[in-house]
């Protein structure tokens, strides 16, 4: 995908990405003595996902917006419609990751409706790591 970024500018980029946390804020591995169970208090209540969702750009974050949930195929559209194509100015390349959600229909027309483009990076080998640097 390199490749693609030559002859553009860095400020036309928009790369977009979502990262969630929950509310359970348990530690599933610890260090402690040899042989013996680490033990550690969680909080008591109601459980919840929260998900954030924006691009990034030379200039900043854009378009953010915060979830109750995790992103699904329903939700992601309805972000772009909503709050993106406010942000995105014609020319903009806007970067998705390959998350089944941000291929449902219509999600490139509206972008392109924008007069922006949009590019997904090519599916990662079986042994590569993948890594979210974005948020």
């Amino acid at each position: 995908m390199s490749f693609f970024f030559w002859g553009h500018s860095r400020d036309r980029f928009v790369f977009l990405d979502e990262t969630g946390l929950d509310t359970k804020m348990i530690r599933r591995y610890g260090w402690g003595p040899k042989s013996t169970r680490v033990i550690s208090e969680v909080p008591f209540g109601h459980w919840k996902t929260t998900t954030f969702l924006a691009g990034l750009t030379t200039r900043g974050f854009i378009a953010p917006l915060v979830v109750d949930g995790a992103m699904n195929g329903e939700i992601f559209p309805g972000y772009v419609q909503q709050h993106l194509l406010r942000e995105l100015r014609p020319g903009d390349i806007v970067v998705l990751d390959n998350l089944s959600s941000h291929k449902r229909s219509g999600v490139r027309e509206a972008i392109e409706s924008a007069d922006a483009s949009l590019v997904y990076p090519p599916p990662r080998g079986h042994g590569s790591v993948q890594r979210n640097e974005m948020l």
